[in-house]
């Protein structure tokens, strides 16, 4: 069975416009997104936490996207359709997590830490410190 969303009709920007919607709605600030060739590549925010206002990078990644549909052989998987497929992916990720935000069973941060710039200059999220060693955890034990 082909991924969520493989046969969507609704644009990337309108999708995006739905993203914002959420996020504003559930207390982010700032919120903008970053281009590449005139797409948008990630939508950009800052939310509050015990820390203080912590930034927020959350891309779609529509070049995977797209291989995975190829993969799949979904009729007319082209850029453009991965890219709906990629942001509706996301909108119904942050759709799922802000229910679970509105049952007070995590915060915004839990729900964002992977996503959170270390360095807004660097856009070095804290998941990327893990995969780079940079970030130690414990053994687990």
């Amino acid at each position: 069975m082909p991924i969520k969303n493989y046969t969507t009709k609704i644009s990337a920007y309108k999708t995006i416009g739905e993203i914002t919607g959420i996020l504003a709605e559930h207390g982010a600030r700032r919120i903008a997104q970053d281009y590449n060739n005139g797409k948008v590549i990630a939508v950009c925010f800052e939310i509050d936490t015990p820390f203080g206002i912590q930034a927020v990078r959350l891309p779609a990644n529509t070049e995977k996207v797209l291989v995975v549909l190829q993969k799949q052989r979904v009729s007319g998987a082209d850029y453009e359709q991965a890219e709906r497929v990629a942001w509706r992916i996301v909108k119904d990720w942050i759709d799922a997590q802000m229910a679970i935000l509105e049952s007070e069973m995590v915060s915004m941060s839990e729900i964002f830490f992977p996503y959170m710039l270390n360095n807004p200059a660097t856009e070095e999220t804290v998941y990327q410190l893990f995969v780079n060693k940079q970030l130690r955890l414990g053994d687990g034990t």
